[in-house]
C-alpha cells in the first residue's frame, strides 16, 4: 500500500467537520479506529503484531527475541483540534520505509519493528508520553492511575473500557532490551528546515520543558452587585500572570504558554471562585527554565497578594534536555550525507534542535535513540493548519528506509 492510500484511509479519523482539526484522545472511539487501523496495517505485510501491557501497539519483522533490533514508529493520538501530521506521519511513514525496503529487496540482519506510543499527546489525562513513560519507568503505576480526565475517568477505567489489564501497566526492562536503536520520524515543529530549504533534518537534542498548574483562589460573588473594592477575583491575578509569562519567556529568548483553563463557576454573572490555569514553559538550558518559570511563579504571588487571592502552583511534569545519542545520530548523519554534497560545505542533512517533547525523548534514558524531522513550510503545529508537502513526506519515508538499511545491516 502506498504512502498515499495509507494517509488517506487515516485521514478521516477523528477529524471534525467543522474545523477540520482532530480530536483523537487516549483510548476514545477515534483512538480505537486508529489503533484498528494500526492492526490491519501490521497484518497486511505479514507482520507479527502485538500491544503490550501499557497499551503500546508493535509490528514485527523478524523475531523480536534476537535483541538488537532497530525499532521505529510515533503516535497516533492528537491534541485538542490537532493537525493531521504530528505523531501519524512518523507511523504512516514508517510502514511505508518497510515497503520500500521490500520493494529494493533489502536483506536485514536484525528485527525491525513499527511502534504506534499510546496517550503521547496528553490531551485526556493531563500528561504526555504516558506510553512511553510508563515503558521506560519514567511513571509509576501508582502515578498513573491517579490520572484522571476532565469527566473524572481514571486512566485505569478508560483503559479497562479499552480492553487493557491497567494494573498490569509499568516499566518494561525486557522489552527496552531487545532494542538496539529508535528512530522517530516526525514533522517538524518549527521553520528551521524551510528557512534552510531542507527536506529533511536530524534531531540534535530536545529542551528541557515541563507544566505547572496554578491555582488562583478568591470569593465567588454576584457580578453586578459587588463593589470592585470588596472583590477577591482571582481571574485579575490569572489575566496579570499570563502577562508576565510573556514578558519573562521574551526577556529569556525562551517560551512559555497558557493555553488551558478552568472556571468555577463558570458563569457569566458570577465572579470566579477558581481560576486554574496551565502553564507549558521550555527552553535551551535548564537555567533559562527554571529563570522562566521562577519569574513566572515570582510575578504570580505578587499578584495574588494584591487582589487577596489564595495561589498554589503544582508541577505536573517535567523532562529535563535530552541530548539525542550522539553516536546513533552522527550514524544518521553519515547514511543520510554520504551521496550528498552542500554547495556551502555545511553539514549534507542539517542538524537542530527542538522544543517539542517526543517519545524518543522519554526513551533515550534506556536506548539509543535519534530523530528525523520532516519540513513544515509553515511551522504551524498541533493546529489544523499543520501541514507538510507529500513530495517532502516521501522523501522523508526514503530518509527513513535508508536510515533503517544502514542500521538494520551488520
Amino acid at each position: 500500500m502506498s504512502f498515499h492510500s495509507m494517509w488517506a484511509e487515516l485521514l478521516p479519523i477523528g477529524r471534525s467537520s467543522a474545523s477540520g482539526g482532530y480530536r483523537r484522545f487516549a483510548w476514545t472511539g477515534a483512538d480505537a479506529d486508529c489503533r484498528a487501523w494500526f492492526r490491519e496495517q501490521a497484518q497486511a505485510r505479514g507482520l507479527s503484531y502485538e500491544v503490550d501491557r501499557n497499551g503500546n501497539q508493535w509490528a514485527w519483522l523478524g523475531d523480536p527475541a534476537a535483541g538488537d533490533a532497530v525499532v521505529t514508529g510515533s503516535h497516533l493520538d492528537s491534541v485538542p483540534e490537532g493537525g493531521a501530521f504530528d505523531g501519524p506521519l512518523g507511523v504512516v511513514s514508517s510502514f511505508a520505509a518497510l515497503d520500500e525496503l521490500r520493494a529494493r529487496g533489502t536483506t536485514l540482519d536484525k528485527p525491525l519493528a513499527v511502534v504506534n506510543f499510546g496517550d503521547e499527546e496528553g490531551a485526556r489525562f493531563g500528561l504526555a508520553c504516558v506510553g512511553s513513560r510508563l515503558t521506560a519507568g519514567a511513571l509509576t503505576r501508582e502515578a498513573a492511575h491517579r490520572l484522571t480526565d476532565a469527566d473524572g475517568i481514571t486512566l485505569p477505567r478508560a483503559m479497562e473500557a479499552a480492553g487493557l489489564d491497567p494494573d498490569a501497566i509499568g516499566a518494561d526492562p525486557e522489552r527496552l532490551d531487545r532494542i538496539g536503536a529508535f528512530v522517530e520520524l516526525h514533522v517538524e515543529q518549527g521553520r528551521a528546515l524551510d528557512l534552510s530549504g531542507d527536506a529533511v533534518g536530524i534531531a540534535s537534542a530536545i529542551w528541557p520543558h515541563g507544566r505547572w498548574r496554578f491555582d488562583f483562589r478568591g470569593e465567588a460573588n454576584h457580578a453586578g452587585t459587588t463593589r470592585l473594592v470588596d472583590r477577591r477575583d482571582p481571574m485579575l491575578s490569572y489575566a496579570d500572570t499570563v502577562l508576565a509569562a510573556r514578558r519573562e519567556a521574551e526577556l529569556a529568548g525562551a517560551v512559555a504558554t497558557f493555553g488551558k483553563i478552568a472556571v468555577e463557576p463558570n458563569g457569566v454573572n458570577a465572579i470566579p471562585s477558581l481560576v486554574r490555569g496551565w502553564l507549558d514553559s521550555r527552553a535551551a538550558d535548564q537555567a533559562t527554565l527554571d529563570t522562566v518559570v521562577g519569574g513566572i511563579e515570582k510575578a504570580a504571588r505578587e499578584y495574588a497578594e494584591r487582589h487577596g487571592v489564595d495561589l498554589d502552583v503544582v508541577r505536573e511534569s517535567f523532562t529535563p534536555v535530552v541530548e539525542f545519542d550522539h553516536a546513533l545520530r552522527d550514524e544518521l548523519a553519515r547514511i543520510l550525507g554520504k551521496d550528498t554534497v552542500r554547495a556551502d560545505a555545511g553539514p549534507a542533512v542539517p542538524v537542530l534542535g527542538t522544543g517539542a517533547g517526543h517519545d524518543a525523548g522519554i526513551l533515550s534514558g534506556r536506548v539509543p535513540t535519534a530523530m528525523l524531522f520532516v519540513r513544515n513550510p509553515t511551522g504551524v503545529s498541533h493546529s489544523p493548519a499543520e501541514h507538510a508537502a507529500e513530495d517532502d513526506c516521501l522523501a522523508g519515508v526514503t530518509a527513513l528506509a535508508d536510515v533503517l538499511e544502514g542500521l538494520a545491516r551488520r
